[in-house]
């Protein structure tokens, strides 16, 4: 019995830390400007976006460290290196963004059935304020945006925007008209956002963490592949999981056509590499070979 490991060598850009570490004190900045905004304004709906920009930094926080982090590789305390902390921060940026919204939500309902007079001038202003800072941090990530991370809070800051352009078009029409329920209203409705994402982002965190089947990726398309390879007679036992779901690992029991010697396995596991690596994106791959003839227990995969 011969059994291998193949790491695929298949480096992740670590990404441009330095446009993180911008967008980072950028939004914690203007988080701290929103907040003051916010409460000298009266606006639950500015409120409301900056505890939306709050988790915004807390993320970017934990890319920023992450990223830095994942250098690293792996050692003796973590033998799959620091990946997965990606996924923790994930979860604590979720666990705070929930209780937050939860929090504007009890204050924002009841404004809208009793709505109370804003600021609308300042709410114009920190809203334009809001679309220059989020499109401008958005811009620099965007930049040298090659990691996942990178992409990912991109998108999130680009979202910001279109926020804050929500509340400038609501404050906008609050000051030509008298229509403070509006406030209130886009509070919900960007809270209720919030709620949407985070609990997605917290659906996919609980999937890697319970070491689900990365997203795109089918096992039986896998174990047909690896059984449409000439050498290979039979594969199963395969296990698929990722460690932040960008970087994916595989292990699988391999039978052969005939009993071969430790090097004579040798081009069928390249056969396997790249096949895998072109095809289904793994970057770790476990293989253990295993007798002909030996009886293998009921596995569907």
């Amino acid at each position: 019995m011969d059994k291998r490991i193949i790491n695929m060598g298949h480096s992740h850009n670590a990404g441009n830390t330095k446009n993180v570490a911008t967008a980072f004190f950028l939004n914690l900045g203007f988080t701290i400007i929103e907040l003051i905004g916010g409460i000298l304004t009266n606006s639950i709906a500015i409120q409301s976006d900056a505890l939306h920009d709050a988790g915004d930094t807390i993320s970017l926080g934990f890319a920023w460290y992450f990223q830095r982090l994942s250098d690293k590789g792996r050692d003796k305390k973590f033998t799959y290196g620091y990946k997965r902390f990606n996924t923790l921060g994930a979860i604590i940026t979720g666990v705070v963004l929930a209780a937050g919204s939860v929090y504007i939500l009890t204050e924002a309902v009841p404004r809208l059935f009793n709505p109370e007079e804003t600021n609308v001038q300042g709410m114009i202003w920190l809203a334009v304020l809001g679309v220059l800072v989020n499109g401008f941090a958005a811009f620099r990530l965007k930049k040298g945006g090659d990691s996942l991370n990178e992409q990912v809070m991109t998108w999130h800051l680009l979202e910001d925007v279109l926020g804050w352009v929500a509340v400038l078009v609501g404050s906008v029409v609050m000051y030509f008209y008298d229509a403070p329920w509006i406030d209130p209203a886009l509070s919900i409705g960007i809270t209720l956002y919030v709620l949407i994402n985070v609990v997605k982002k917290l659906w996919m965190a609980g999937k890697i963490i319970l070491q689900a089947t990365p997203d795109g990726i089918d096992p039986l398309a896998i174990k047909n592949k690896l059984e449409s390879i000439e050498e290979v007679q039979k594969a199963h036992h395969i296990h698929l999981w990722t460690l932040d779901g960008e970087y994916n690992l595989l292990s699988a029991h391999i039978q052969t056509d005939k009993n071969r010697t430790i090097s004579e396995l040798e081009p069928i596991k390249e056969i396997i590499y790249s096949a895998l690596q072109e095809q289904f994106h793994v970057d770790h791959i476990t293989l253990e070979f295993e007798p002909l003839d030996k009886i293998q227990l009921n596995d569907k995969i």
